[in-house]
């Protein structure tokens, strides 16, 4: 199945999925977070006190750290949907500096308003400290600041992350889907070529000699019955496509007669070997057009196979003479043939493949592919 064609509940799916995989791992690093904090402010207050204390002040005073260090997880985990809401997680760096500066000051101020009225006015608790009260919560003040902000930082840093990632992702599915829509965009353009052709053999050999022309018709249904199956395949086997060259041949002799020849040399190594359907065919036809058509005494087209290492190469030779611009590295300007053939290469291969139009002797043309044995994953 090809990307742009995933079902839109697949898609939301995979969007569920990613969606609870970031509650859990939220709720990890809340109680991952605030368990230690709670066990070192445990170790602060009762292993290094200030001075002794009994037992129902230590259990007094763990008490009020339970309750602080619940406090700061509350108004954390309530933050996080107005962050969702008010849109920052969508926000740089830049922009979100001064509002994480000022919400952790908003957040700290709460924290220690409501840390110390509670235990110390309402519940009139006595102070332990040897500072001031009013010293004390200016500097939990501080503290929260800097440990809200690092907090709210963790929290955006992993939504900045996962957005990137989820971006990178889009562009490699956008990719995906430029690259298949140009190669469907190329097979539509090589198909109605080749059956054009093979349409215009087929009607000069009707009238002639109607026992033949059934069997050329067998011929041009086996071309349309593999251009159909193959249309959605990035290869097929060369097996397949060599058949199907053989069956194009057969139409074009009907037309040239004595004037085509051809001399196949197939290492049968390479007949399981994958191929862009229809690219060997481009090869032949354009052999055809431009090598045999326009010689009155026609020629041979040669198609030579062999399996070299984790490649195949493909060699179509007829005869003729390259035009200046093909000579010049350019088998584009040769037609829209060869150009689509380049071009479909290029999108499953990249730079692995190569397509070359040359003169390889005095009146003889080859054009030679070079094919990996694996396509390019996007």
């Amino acid at each position: 199945m090809s990307a742009f064609a995933a079902p839109t509940s697949v898609l939301l799916e995979s969007d569920a999925r990613r969606r609870r995989a970031q509650e859990r791992l939220y709720v990890i690093f809340q109680t991952v977070g605030w368990t230690f904090f709670l066990l070192l402010q445990t170790f602060f207050v009762l292993i290094l006190p200030q001075k002794p204390q009994t037992f129902d002040q230590n259990l007094e005073t763990l008490s009020t750290v339970v309750f602080v260090v619940a406090l700061g997880l509350l108004i954390t985990h309530f933050t996080r949907p107005w962050l969702v809401r008010w849109g920052w997680k969508d926000l740089g760096w830049l922009a979100l500096g001064p509002r994480i500066l000022g919400l952790s000051t908003l957040q700290s101020l709460a924290w220690t308003l409501i840390g110390f009225a509670y235990p110390y006015l309402v519940l009139q608790t006595p102070w332990p400290g040897k500072t001031p009260i009013w010293v004390a919560m200016i500097l939990s003040i501080v503290n929260g600041v800097i440990l809200l902000a690092g907090w709210l930082c963790v929290y955006f840093f992993y939504h900045l992350f996962d957005r990137f990632n989820r971006l990178q992702i889009e562009q490699l599915k956008l990719a995906t889907n430029v690259k298949e829509a140009e190669l469907r965009a190329l097979k539509s353009q090589v198909n109605p070529h080749f059956i054009f052709n093979s349409l215009n053999s087929l009607r000069a050999l009707i009238d002639e000699d109607p026992a033949r022309a059934r069997e050329s018709v067998t011929h041009l249904a086996n071309l349309l019955r593999y251009s159909l199956q193959s249309g959605q395949l990035e290869t097929v086997p060369f097996e397949d496509e060599l058949r199907t060259v053989n069956d194009y041949l057969a139409l074009e002799q009907v037309r040239h007669e004595e004037r085509l020849r051809v001399r196949l040399d197939i290492d049968p190594a390479t007949l399981g070997l994958p191929i862009p359907p229809l690219l060997l065919q481009t090869l032949v036809e354009n052999a055809v057009k431009y090598g045999i058509s326009t010689r009155p005494e026609g020629g041979e087209i040669a198609i030579v196979a062999r399996r070299e290492h984790d490649a195949l190469r493909l060699r179509v030779s007829n005869p003729g003479e390259l035009a200046p611009a093909a000579a010049a590295g350019a088998p584009a300007s040769t037609g829209l043939g060869l150009r689509n053939a380049a071009e479909r290469l290029r999108l499953l291969f990249g730079d692995r493949a190569s397509l070359q139009l040359r003169a390889d002797a005095p009146a003889l043309v080859v054009a030679e592919a070079v094919l990996p044995l694996h396509p390019v994953r996007a």
